[in-house]
């Protein structure tokens, strides 16, 4: 199996995954899940926060670049790219929800300040995108992409906090970074790029 229908797979399900809830949300609340993510009406948010959503997305990608399947991949026009659309949106939405809005409301329900509520948030997103370096079978690279991803989930922790813990801007800079760098990303994973690159 090549590298791109692997690739291809793996995207497709995670969309089916992750779509399939925020489908389900929408489906049964409708208008109200969509003010819950903070776009109706409009977007909310202030402006630091809109501002420090576009400064973590440029970071982030502009370091995943370094990988060269990210590189080749921004912006080639492929089926991986369609489906990368998909789990833009799905992906932008439900991890926001999950790793922002219910695990930092969560630690601060339970007395925590903003500082573990960041620390918190972002922890748990690199564990769980850890996964992302032992497609390679490499431990190094799952090491590489926890720390990766944990320092852009900090990073959409602290977005969260700026824009009054409205989800807009967390879920438009998720958004973007998972349309222009998932595919290459998924592809540098099945490749094993993961484990011969410094970003991992």
């Amino acid at each position: 199996m090549t590298a791109e229908r692997k690739s291809g797979i793996i995207l497709g399900v995670i969309t089916a995954l992750e779509g399939g809830w925020v489908a389900m949300n929408l489906q049964a609340s409708g208008w109200r899940f969509v003010r819950y993510l903070g776009f109706a009406p409009g977007l909310t948010g202030n402006l630091a926060g809109w501002i420090a959503a576009f400064i973590a997305a440029v970071i982030f990608v502009a370091f995943a670049l370094r990988l060269r399947s990210v590189r080749e991949n921004v912006f080639r026009p492929s089926l991986l790219k369609l489906l990368a659309i998909a789990l833009a949106i799905a992906a932008g939405i439900l991890e926001e929800v999950m790793f922002r809005r219910w695990t930092m409301n969560w630690l601060m329900s339970h007395g925590y300040g903003a500082v573990v509520q960041v620390l918190g948030a972002g922890l748990l997103f690199g564990v769980i995108h850890g996964v992302w370096g032992l497609m390679g079978k490499s431990f190094r690279a799952a090491l590489g992409a926890t720390i990766a991803t944990g320092f852009l989930g900090a990073m959409l922790g602290i977005v969260f906090l700026l824009a009054g813990r409205s989800l807009a801007p967390c879920v438009v800079a998720h958004f973007v970074i998972n349309l222009l760098i998932e595919p290459g990303l998924v592809l540098a994973a099945v490749r094993g790029e993961m484990a011969r690159s410094r970003i991992k």
